[in-house]
């Protein structure tokens, strides 16, 4: 049966869908949710000491990489791709690059990682985030559990072939989860990662709408999601990045938005 509720992390079931983030109690198909800043608060205290070493490290300049960002104060917003990579990916890393700014990439399998190992093994030599989008975008909830695995499984073996490292993170399709995609996602090591902001850009290739889109919704401690498969959405980018900016935002993965926190598989994290 459910979990009893705490404070900062609820046990819940329900339907995510792409436009808006619908929840219902669904007798004992329950998963756990929590939010970036939850995550954070709950955080070990051993992970506390070492995140607080680590930004020790880069403020002295010893043994830090000079990226590591503290959103326990600072006004944070991860950024989120999906669906790549594509033809447009290049140019967006070199968008990122310019920017400073590292974002989570949330991959699909067939016809995209598969074919573009390349785009792959730069997203992760250039400090982005690897994650999961499933193998060929099949909805997790609708099909069975043996089939949402292997989903799931073949885009880890994959992204593990062309980089020797395995997703933490991953994205159900349209945002449809539940208890039993929570128990696959945890038997694979993953955490499930949902959004704050769409800017629906499968609906419109209208870069001067995707950059208003998200900057109407961003809020502090958001997830921004976005497709590199579209043609107007890394346009978008520089114009995205630049306002928020402007207006305080440090632009950041999901892991580092999660830090001092690590992402627990199986967790759905949303804002």
């Amino acid at each position: 049966m459910p979990k009893t509720p705490t404070a900062r992390s609820r046990s819940i079931a329900g339907l995510l869908t792409a436009g808006s983030l619908v929840l219902a109690l669904s007798g004992c198909a329950t998963y756990d949710v929590t939010a970036p800043a939850d995550a954070r608060a709950d955080a070990p205290a051993a992970a506390v000491k070492e995140k607080d070493a680590r930004l020790a490290a880069d403020a002295d300049g010893k043994n830090g990489d000079g990226r590591d960002v503290d959103c326990r104060k600072a006004k944070c917003v991860a950024l989120t791709f999906d669906a790549g990579p594509s033809e447009n990916t290049d140019r967006l890393l070199d968008i990122l690059k310019k920017e400073q700014v590292h974002a989570t990439f949330f991959m699909l399998g067939k016809n995209h990682v598969d074919k573009r190992p390349t785009e792959v093994k730069r997203i992760d030599a250039e400090g982005h985030e690897l994650a999961n989008h499933t193998w060929s975008h099949q909805i997790l909830t609708e099909i069975d559990p043996a089939e949402a695995k292997r989903e799931l499984s073949r885009v880890q073996d994959a992204v593990h072939k062309i980089t020797g490292k395995t997703p933490r993170l991953m994205r159900p399709p349209q945002g449809r989860t539940d208890g039993e995609v929570s128990r696959i996602s945890k038997e694979l090591g993953l955490a499930q990662v949902l959004w704050s902001v769409t800017a629906k850009d499968y609906q419109t290739n209208d870069s001067a709408l995707i950059t208003k889109r998200v900057l109407e919704q961003t809020e502090r401690d958001g997830i921004i999601l976005l497709h590199d498969i579209y043609q107007g959405t890394v346009p978008a980018v520089p114009g995205i990045l630049k306002e928020l900016k402007k207006r305080g935002y440090t632009v950041v993965t999901v892991s580092q938005l999660l830090s001092p926190a690590k992402p627990e598989p199986g967790m759905v994290y949303r804002p």
